[in-house]
């Protein structure tokens, strides 16, 4: 438990100095361009480098050893985000050290939760990843409330040095609090083609219709991210400034801190799956009702409860980690991660070029519609194949040592009988 401690103690670093720096581009950007299309942008380039190296760079997870694949990257985002701090920077010159420095945290992502499941086994890896993911959005939360006052104090340079310093602590407690295991491949000639090697991860996770739909229900997140990208603009309807912009964005991570506590302590593993077609479309319903122009308090109270409604995460992820095999976890837990970023930045980067014609409100409303269309889709596909998901996560649960960590999905589904 004390590398989970260490493993815990560093993401809650890197969490908290990241909303800071959201909340800073945010203010900046918007203050002096007022426009809701280039504060989208720069929020966008927070996620959208992804699609452009993402999935490739997650496979040096499985090429390097994860502890060392993390260390260098809060030290290289660390000097990344503190020349932002120290240097004015043109607007465009700004965008490329975000993207650089989000770029970065794809080979980290993947290096963390490939290495989750060899400090936590069974159950307690999903009360783990619930905790993780409780500071996550607590962290969000805190940040987005704190962020607003913080930037109007130290200004947004001094909200970016406080961010290079989470990343170097991080890096710091990595070091002395989490044990150095071996790479998981050699790193021969063939394991070095890392495109090949992406597209191995994509054919892992693509090639099998559960594992595709824990996928594809983790990506519905493009459509419920589109509040946090448009809440300066949003705060701007009300005439408020960076204490409201942060008031916004912390509504949603508030939801999920609430809803993701209630899903991992009152609801059985095996009824988290089958609840997750109806929690994902619950969602994307409290958007919707954005384009009835409610009032601020409204706004924040609809963007926690579908905050809450995202707690559904919890279980996809789960189920995702006892479907793949540890070889493969880097891989396939980077394209994951890499698409949830490049379908949030481009929802966000969509959805500030559509505020611009039509108003934040109506863009939300917009999001959420379309969002509750796409999980009723998916949902129906989703009750077709959980079936085997939810034998193998029973199974896994009921006798840990008997079942492998990373069991397939496919082979747990030949024997497995109808949900």
């Amino acid at each position: 438990m004390g590398e989970f401690r260490a493993l815990w103690l560093a993401q809650a670093l890197s969490f908290v100095g990241d909303q800071l720096a959201q909340v800073a581009l945010a203010v900046l950007v918007y203050e002096h361009t007022n426009s809701a299309l280039l504060t989208a942008l720069t929020y966008a380039l927070t996620y959208l480098p992804p699609i452009v190296g993402g999935p490739v760079l997650a496979g040096l997870a499985d090429l390097f050893p994860r502890r060392t694949v993390m260390v260098v990257c809060d030290v290289v985002r660390a000097g990344l985000v503190a020349c932002m701090a120290l240097t004015p920077m043109p607007f465009w010159v700004l965008c490329a050290f975000v993207f650089v420095t989000t770029l970065l945290g794809a080979p980290f992502t993947a290096a963390r939760a490939a290495v989750m499941p060899d400090i936590l086994e069974g159950d307690r890896y999903v009360a783990g990843s619930a905790l993780i993911n409780i500071t996550h959005q607590s962290a969000q939360m805190l940040g987005f409330l704190a962020g607003g006052a913080i930037v109007a104090v130290v200004g947004t340079h001094g909200a970016l040095a406080l961010d290079a310093a989470t990343f170097g602590l991080s890096a710091v407690v990595l070091v002395g609090g989490l044990r150095r295991r071996p790479a998981s491949r050699k790193r021969g000639r063939a394991s070095l083609r890392l495109w090949r090697g992406t597209w191995d991860g994509a054919r892992l996770v693509f090639g099998d219709p559960a594992l595709r739909s824990l996928v594809l229900f983790a990506w519905l997140c493009g459509f419920t991210v589109v509040p946090e990208g448009l809440a300066a603009p949003y705060a701007a309807t009300f005439g408020d400034g960076a204490v409201t912009v942060g008031l916004l964005m912390s509504a949603m991570p508030t939801g999920m801190v609430v809803g993701a506590f209630l899903f991992s302590r009152f609801v059985r593993p095996t009824n988290r799956l089958r609840a997750m077609g109806v929690m994902s479309m619950l969602a994307c319903v409290p958007l919707i009702a954005a384009g009835t122009y409610p009032p601020l308090w409204c706004v924040v109270l609809l963007w926690a409860l579908s905050g809450a409604g995202n707690a559904y995460q919890l279980a996809a992820n789960a189920a995702f980690v006892a479907s793949v095999p540890p070889s493969g976890r880097g891989q396939a837990f980077g394209l994951a991660q890499s698409g949830i970023l490049a379908v949030q930045g481009l929802a966000i980067l969509a959805a500030g070029a559509a505020a611009q014609v039509l108003g934040p409100e109506t863009v939300v409303a917009l999001s959420g519609a379309l969002g509750l269309s796409a999980a009723a889709t998916l949902t129906l596909t989703w009750n077709q194949v959980r079936g085997g998901v939810i034998t193998a996560v029973r199974d896994t649960l009921e006798a840990p040592d008997a079942t492998p960590a990373g069991v397939p999905v496919r082979a747990a589904r030949r024997s497995a009988s109808a949900p």
